[in-house]
């Protein structure tokens, strides 16, 4: 069976109520692209019935893949058993709660060219004045230590070049920096605005709270990581007699 040229990973974790919904969005998102298509759609230990809907949705579309944790993970380790089993050129990433709008990813695509990594960010945000005003503090001081120039690393909609993504570390807490380790790697981000829905259904699961601090020890434990990194671009292996690297060559 030949692989996809997309692949679409979607972490979920007790979002029984929107997966029909999403599921119809994205056939219609990707369907209209032309392209072959893949969607991974992580159970991160749901216990809302999501688990048999997603089979119930499966069942009645071969594009879906399902994958299965055996207990709640995180967002970040859900998202890292779906990129392991991405087959496609390009992964792009959704959240489940439909905030994010599947009809943004041929965008996404669009302006892919050149680049590793598309970022998206959220126009008129529609979320309270608190995760809003929160985010925009951790946004800037992320960016501050990490140099990323991303504006909105928390919207979850971002399309990148598989080949790099899955050469990124996994950890707890990676999602957050995805953008800044594809950079680490020499690969090239840029953003695009995005839309933003109101959530419809089910509640929010993550509040400054569990967010603040897990998020400031992950950024410095990430800065660390920045400075002892080994860059592969600057190794070469050479053969007698062959003419030296161009000086342009990393």
């Amino acid at each position: 069976m030949p692989s996809p040229e997309i692949s679409l990973v979607v972490p979920i974790y007790n979002e029984v109520e929107n997966l029909p919904v999403l599921a119809e969005e994205i056939r219609r998102a990707l369907s209209a692209l032309g392209q072959s298509y893949e969607v991974l759609l992580v159970d991160d230990g749901s216990t809302d019935g999501s688990s048999e809907e997603l089979l119930r949705l499966a069942g009645e579309d071969s594009h879906l893949r399902i994958v299965q944790l055996a207990r709640n993970q995180g967002q970040s380790p859900a998202l890292a058993a779906g990129f392991r089993r991405a087959r496609g050129a390009v992964t792009i990433t959704l959240d489940a709660d439909l905030q994010n709008d599947p009809a943004d990813i041929p965008a996404l695509l669009a302006a892919f060219e050149g680049y590793d990594c598309v970022s998206g960010v959220r126009a008129n945000r529609r979320d309270t004045w608190v995760r809003r005003i929160s985010s925009r503090i951790a946004n800037r001081v992320r960016s501050s230590v990490l140099e990323d120039g991303i504006s909105d690393v928390g919207c979850s909609l971002k399309a990148y070049r598989t080949e790099l993504l899955q050469a990124v570390p996994m950890f707890k807490g990676m999602h957050r920096f995805l953008p800044a380790l594809i950079l680490m790697q020499g690969g090239r981000v840029r953003e695009i605005p995005v839309n933003h829905r109101p959530r419809r259904f089910g509640q929010a699961k993550y509040g400054i709270g569990n967010r603040l601090w897990r998020g400031l020890y992950d950024l410095y434990a990430v800065a660390w990581m920045r400075k002892r990194w080994i860059d592969r671009r600057l190794e070469r292996e050479v053969t007698p007699g062959a003419p030296p690297p161009s000086p342009e060559a990393p």
